[in-house]
């Protein structure tokens, strides 16, 4: 009688569940401006270590074609720091993002304090910073490769 039992199928229980109701209509996603990719692709960088910051770095990055985007203050007080980033990124095709205040960048790529409140306190200025990797592939990476290549051309 215990072999009948065990070889007898197991029946699931009927479940009587309502259809699911239809989802409410998502929120439309905010449209993401570049600037903002950026910061949150140069702060993946950073995090990961794949950021190179000054000319010194960056231009390093460049010239072994390791870089994958790079970005430039559009406030850079020397040209011939711009003249030799822009003829480099035109050499070993790498996309050139320019940014509109050297002490924004700063911010962005970690070098400025920030006080227990969250407000900078103390802020370097930097005129050049290179992604070497952004790590993992994000939704704001994908857009702001995007809008780099159709910006360029």
């Amino acid at each position: 009688m215990a072999a009948e039992e065990a070889t007898a199928p197991v029946v699931a229980p009927e479940t009587t569940e309502a259809p699911a109701a239809p989802a409410a209509p998502a929120a439309p996603a905010k449209e993401l401006e570049p600037m903002e990719a950026l910061q949150v692709a140069l702060n993946g960088a950073l995090v990961r270590g794949n950021l190179k910051r000054g000319l010194r770095e960056a231009t390093r990055a460049l010239d072994r074609s390791t870089a994958r985007l790079c970005c430039l203050a559009a406030d850079c007080d020397e040209p011939s720091y711009e003249k030799l980033v822009k003829a480099m990124c035109d050499q070993n095709n790498i996309p050139l993002m320019e940014v509109p205040s050297a002490k924004e960048l700063g911010q962005w790529v970690g070098l400025t304090k920030v006080k227990a409140d969250g407000t900078p306190k103390k802020g370097v200025k930097c005129s050049c910073a290179c992604v070497v990797d952004f790590g993992k592939d994000s939704t704001e990476v994908d857009f702001l490769m995007k809008w780099v290549k159709q910006n360029s051309a």
